[in-house]
């Protein structure tokens, strides 16, 4: 049995959190002994954990550096003594490389990026380069955060891709008129639809600067924006004050968003920083055609004209155009929709996604074995 501790900072509903649960669930039981450790608290996640039988342990660090929050994190390795750490996120690759130290005996270690992260500010890319000598492996979800990372001094030979798995779009539970019901939306409206976090980096003005633009079109739309952040009540002021706020409807968190993305007619991504948005593989998965931002890790997933369409950062007036001639032109739709849902299915499965990370544990847990012995 492989020994694995998984450190994560939060169990919160995001992207990051839900790739790490659907891989701690579903790593095979007779070959992998999964503990996980939340830095900071549960969250939504924590309770999947838990039903499915995996120890989790929540260190309740309290501030950016919490000694206190490191020492039980260094007590709780050394009483575990895993084979392999594999951290998620800044805050537990930076705890937990501190906390499993250099010596010849730690545990190799895995850290997992999961953006390019031109947030981070000096001190933290500092930290980063200072701790590479304690990382065996850094995973990237995607190619552009590959290059990022080796870009600061990781060595190519120990940077891994393993992309983001999707759920396949299940069978459809709900009406599209039942939702519209729900949202006071009138029959035969069209619907475009947003899914994540409201924060700047998403770019949500200009998705509702957008909705000022399509609505002299011909076509009657609303923009669902499913999710929430602290850019919410910015929002909600910006679309009052620009007299677009009948044609948005702000969801909120959702639990059942995954029953609404089918119903979509347009999917919308206007973000100018990403890692692999999960949010844009599951519309794709589902057969919903998207415009998304010319960003790197878009057009890993969005091949221009096949399996969707890009257009540039901030450009309001071309996420109205490209709308326009997908709600013009069934023919495209489907199309574009057929190829993204293949693509998902044949390159982002969720069972690709941990057997990668299974074939990787079992390389480094080799390595690991042979030295210890």
């Amino acid at each position: 049995m492989i020994r694995l501790q998984l450190v994560i900072p939060t169990l919160d509903r995001s992207g990051a959190e839900k790739q790490f649960t659907l891989l701690a669930t579903g790593l095979p039981r007779d070959e992998f002994q999964v503990e996980v450790v939340a830095l900071t608290r549960g969250g939504p996640y924590a309770e999947s954990i838990r039903q499915t039988g995996l120890p989790l342990t929540i260190l309740k660090k309290r501030w950016r550096f919490d000694p206190l929050a490191l020492r039980r994190l260094r007590r709780h390795l050394r009483e575990r003594r895993p084979d392999i750490v594999h951290t998620w996120l800044f805050a537990a690759n930076a705890y937990g490389r501190l906390a499993v130290g250099t010596g010849t005996d730690r545990p190799k270690v895995i850290v997992s990026e999961r953006c390019v992260d031109v947030w981070k500010s000096r001190w933290q890319l500092w930290l980063d380069r200072r701790l590479m000598a304690r990382t065996d492996h850094l995973i990237a979800n995607a190619d552009c955060v590959a290059e990022f990372y080796r870009g600061l001094g990781y060595p190519a030979d120990r940077v891994r891709v393993i992309h983001n798995g999707v759920e396949q779009s299940a069978a459809r539970t709900r009406t599209a008129d039942s939702i519209r019901e729900e949202f006071g939306i009138a029959k035969g409206t069209r619907l475009i639809g947003y899914v994540g976090r409201l924060a700047p980096q998403k770019r949500l003005a200009d998705l509702i600067w957008a909705m000022e633009l399509l609505r002299h079109l011909d076509h009657p739309v609303c923009l669902l924006i499913i999710g929430d952040g602290p850019q919410r009540s910015e929002l909600e002021q910006f679309a009052r004050e620009i007299r677009v706020d009948e044609l948005i409807r702000f969801a909120g968190h959702r639990l059942d968003a995954a029953t609404l993305i089918p119903h979509l007619n347009v999917f919308w991504l206007a973000s100018d920083f990403e890692g692999q948005s999960n949010s844009l593989m599951e519309a794709m998965a589902a057969g919903v055609p998207v415009v998304v931002s010319d960003i790197a890790p878009n057009r890993e997933l969005v091949t221009p004209d096949e399996t969707g369409l890009i257009v540039p950062v901030g450009g309001k007036a071309e996420f109205a155009r490209a709308t326009h001639r997908l709600l013009s032109d069934p023919d495209l739709t489907e199309r574009l929709s057929l190829a993204a849902r293949v693509r998902m299915q044949r390159d982002f499965s969720i069972s690709q996604m941990i057997d990668a990370h299974a074939a990787l544990y079992r390389e480094i847990y080799g390595t690991n074995f042979r030295t210890r012995k």
